[in-house]
């Protein structure tokens, strides 16, 4: 298996605190300290999803470091690589529009370079196309008297001749998308927070693979996580069997999130041929035209019926959930409330959950172990327990994490 994600960097370094961006995102990942043909025919980078390769290029003149990065961008895209990123100094360092130049030019000829080097964590940002350090313009920094690479201009787009799409109120990532489509081949965009890192992130993940990102380790945190869900095609299911306020408005918060939400009737659930006249047509449903990466919540009705117990509740909608994970081929699942998490595991016959990180506080995220649906990843919450938000964000940490089956 080739890599499916390359990273160009200009030096090793910058290499790694990207490279590592995509690790913890769940990503297989190795870090060469050489270029794409060292890289490339090592053992070690076989079966590795995720590959950082450096070209040791800063202290090249333009022409000597274009001539580099185009010669490893053809190699990693002949190489079957289908992703890039190219890493650049989060203070403009470097042959900066040679490199960025030439990267796109060796990706395709409809490639559009997308350049935020903002990397707020560490004082970079980016505001009306131009870089600040710690609230100051890069060439009022030291990297302005830099001894090899001096920065001599902090307005971006000035610095490459190319487009700038300022930050706007309200934007979304389907709107900041359609303004960098239509801004030109190279376009420059402001991130003065992590929200808006994050919003450019999924703008780039929707423009596709014609995307070529450009920017520092910033960018990368959300990108990781962007193009680990890129390519799922199949739903997460959601099941909610607790009866808590907070568990009804969380499902409430996921619901208008657009998920497609089902929810028997009491009377549905305490009859065994109300009950599969209710639920097969919806497994059937699935089977034939699973939800493209969709959300299914199987939400349970509120109140309460005589003859009809919570644990029959947790036991009919686990084992649907079940038969649409398996039918579906899902993505994940997430379950809120005890009774409900149990019977759903009881169902797949999975032993336990091997966990590997959490949502928030509380909120676990794993994967099965043993059943039929080992490797499955899944979420389990107390129903009285999180933000309002959680289920939404703990079917977005399924999709933005990638895992192995």
């Amino acid at each position: 298996m080739n890599p499916a994600i390359a990273i160009v960097a200009d030096d090793l370094t910058g290499s790694g605190d990207t490279a590592v961006q995509f690790v913890r995102a769940g990503w297989s990942t190795h870090l060469s300290i050489g270029g794409a043909d060292e890289a490339l025919s090592g053992p070690a980078t076989a079966g590795v999803e995720v590959l950082a390769v450096t070209t040791n290029s800063r202290a090249l003149s333009a022409a000597e470091a274009a001539a580099v990065v185009r010669q490893n961008v053809q190699q990693l895209r002949a190489a079957g690589v289908s992703r890039l990123y190219k890493k650049v100094d989060s203070t403009l360092r470097g042959a900066f529009k040679a490199e960025i130049d030439a990267a796109r030019e060796a990706w395709g000829p409809d490639t559009v370079a997308v350049i935020c080097p903002a990397f707020p964590a560490t004082g970079r940002t980016v505001e009306g196309g131009v870089l600040f350090v710690n609230g100051k313009p890069v060439t009022e920094t030291s990297a302005a008297t830099d001894p090899v690479t001096p920065v001599k201009e902090s307005h971006i787009p000035t610095l490459l001749g190319c487009a700038h799409v300022a930050a706007r109120d309200g934007d979304t990532p389907e709107t900041l998308a359609e303004r960098i489509r239509l801004a030109g081949h190279t376009v420059v965009v402001d991130a003065a927070t992590e929200a808006d890192l994050e919003r450019l992130a999924r703008a780039i993940g929707l423009l596709g693979v014609h995307a070529l990102p450009v920017g520092a380790g910033g960018l990368a945190v959300p990108l990781a996580r962007v193009w680990a869900g890129a390519d799922q095609t199949a739903p997460v299911v959601v099941v909610v069997t607790s009866q808590h306020s907070a568990a009804r408005a969380q499902a409430a918060a996921l619901r208008a999130s657009g998920a497609d939400t089902w929810t028997p009737s009491l009377a549905q659930l305490a009859d065994d041929a109300a009950w599969q006249s209710w639920s097969q047509p919806l497994v059937q449903a699935h089977a034939q035209a699973p939800a493209h990466a969709g959300t299914v919540l199987l939400l349970a009705p509120e109140g309460q019926l005589e003859g009809l117990d919570s644990e029959t509740v947790a036991e009919r909608l686990g084992a649907l959930a079940a038969q649409l994970i398996t039918t579906s081929r899902a993505a994940g699942v997430v379950a809120t409330g005890g009774d409900g998490a149990r019977s759903v595991l009881l169902a797949l016959d999975a032993r336990g959950i091997a966990l590997v990180d959490e949502v928030m506080g509380g909120v676990p995220l794993g994967t099965l172990t043993g059943g039929t649906a080992a490797g499955l990843p899944v979420v389990t919450k107390a129903g009285g327990f999180g933000t309002e938000d959680v289920l939404v964000r703990a079917v977005r940490a399924i999709r933005d994490r990638r895992f192995k089956r």
